[in-house]
């Protein structure tokens, strides 16, 4: 893995999208060394015109801090929430030796900064003690990503993220610190991590924690990750590589197959008493004061 350390000139990303509920991105890093075969952010390194890989060139945003400090203490800062991590996990292996998302998280508790971070590393537990102290002075969520439960096909899938079980510690860690805590079953990966037995494993163990919600999605396909994603099945999963192409003539699963597996996820989360739709909790405001549950 190649390492690149660089300057920036804002930490903030605006987003303009009217079904996400927080309006600001941050991330630390840029490209990701878990190594999803799936991931939808392939498509961002081709800005860079360098011909670099997502996976194997990560960079360093080396004074993030001082830019995000900027931008918080303007007296345009509304105090929104800011979702950490939306295109390359923050606490990411280069997170244990370069510790920025530390300095991070004391700035959102400085300038009581409600957050939203999502992740599929238990390195986030090192700063277990700041996210506390954020959480006494504004919201705080935390999801965590979990496709499998299925060691082998985990470390197909995701070589470079760490393992299912020790995403259930954080969750477990967690809870009952005044941190809304979510899992995020997605992608779901038709024929390979949709079954039934599968998605009861991963219901059954969450719902021992508890956690506030869940949110289930399948696998799309566009750009970049089409073509990673179909060359990683063709490779691995041979015997699917036809299906696939029928499955996916456009970006989009064909919602006959969706439809199926969804009415079993539905009725799983019945049994297991999970919640299914994290909007009906959300606050009517980004007032910092609200607890926050969001994906």
């Amino acid at each position: 893995m190649e390492i690149e350390e660089i300057k920036i000139k804002k930490a903030l990303n605006r987003l303009h999208s009217n079904f996400l509920p927080y309006k600001w991105d941050l991330n630390v890093y840029r490209g990701c060394s878990h190594r999803c075969q799936y991931c939808y952010a392939l498509y961002s390194h081709k800005y860079l015109e360098n011909g670099k890989n997502f996976f194997d060139t990560i960079y360093v945003k080396t004074n993030i801090v001082e830019a995000l400090e900027k931008e918080l203490s303007s007296k345009r800062w509304k105090h929104e929430v800011i979702n950490l991590g939306g295109v390359t996990d923050s606490y990411q292996l280069i997170e244990e030796k370069y510790g920025l998302m530390r300095e991070v998280l004391k700035l959102m508790i400085k300038y009581k900064t409600p957050i939203v971070i999502s992740t599929k590393s238990d390195l986030i537990l090192r700063d277990m003690d700041l996210l506390e102290e954020l959480a006494k002075v504004t919201s705080v969520n935390v999801a965590v990503t979990i496709i499998t439960m299925d060691e082998n096909i985990r470390k197909q899938i995701e070589p470079g993220a760490r393992p299912s079980e020790k995403r259930l510690e954080v969750l477990k860690q967690l809870a009952g610190k005044n941190i809304g805590l979510g899992l995020h079953l997605m992608p779901i990966l038709p024929m390979i991590t949709d079954s039934e037995e599968n998605i009861e494993n991963i219901f059954r163990e969450v719902s021992k924690i508890p956690i506030d919600y869940a949110i289930c999605g399948f696998l799309n396909l566009r750009s970049a990750t089409r073509v990673n994603f179909l060359d990683f099945i063709k490779l691995n999963f041979p015997n699917l590589f036809d299906d696939y192409l029928k499955l996916y003539q456009s970006p989009f699963i064909k919602k006959e197959y969706a439809r199926n597996v969804y009415e079993k996820i539905w009725r799983l989360k019945r049994k297991y008493n999970i919640k299914s739709d994290y909007k009906k909790v959300l606050p009517k405001n980004n007032s910092s004061q609200l607890k926050l549950f969001i994906s």
